[in-house]
């Protein structure tokens, strides 16, 4: 056996299968930290959309308003591409923020509809909890 055979059995395998940890020992896996634009379905594809779309319309507009108001072939090249650039940067940054708006609001619906009470039980027809015995009679009931 070589002896870098002999050091990877020594010491428990190869160095590339072992997880890299930070610094309080746990792994370092992505959207550990809760949830995340990022790791949505739809959000992902969306801000994606939003800035391609964002981006070409930007380019497009600044090119054509340079190029009607008589400015130089290389002036309206990088004023459309400064422009497209801009106009990307604004898209994502209102494409995120808008999606992780939404994402909490649908987490937040998500955890009232499991803490919803049951249908079944009708509030209107629990016992009361006072000692008042005509007050724990179910209603249509006389007492004598």
């Amino acid at each position: 056996m070589s002896k870098k055979a002999d050091k990877s059995t020594e010491t428990g395998g190869d160095k590339k299968s072992k997880k890299k940890k930070g610094k309080d020992g746990a792994s370092a896996a992505p959207g550990a930290h809760g949830p995340s634009v990022a790791n949505h379905p739809r959000a992902r594809y969306q801000v994606r959309r939003a800035k391609g779309w964002s981006g070409i319309a930007g380019f497009a507009i600044a090119g054509y308003l340079s190029y009607k108001a008589g400015v130089p072939t290389f002036d309206v090249g990088m004023r459309a591409l400064v422009a497209g650039i801009v106009a990307y940067m604004l898209a994502w940054m209102c494409a995120v923020t808008v999606w992780r708006h939404l994402v909490q609001a649908e987490l937040r619906a998500a955890l009232e509809l499991s803490q919803a009470p049951d249908p079944d039980v009708i509030p209107a027809r629990k016992p009361a909890a006072s000692n008042d015995a005509r007050a724990a009679q179910p209603a249509g009931t006389a007492s004598t």
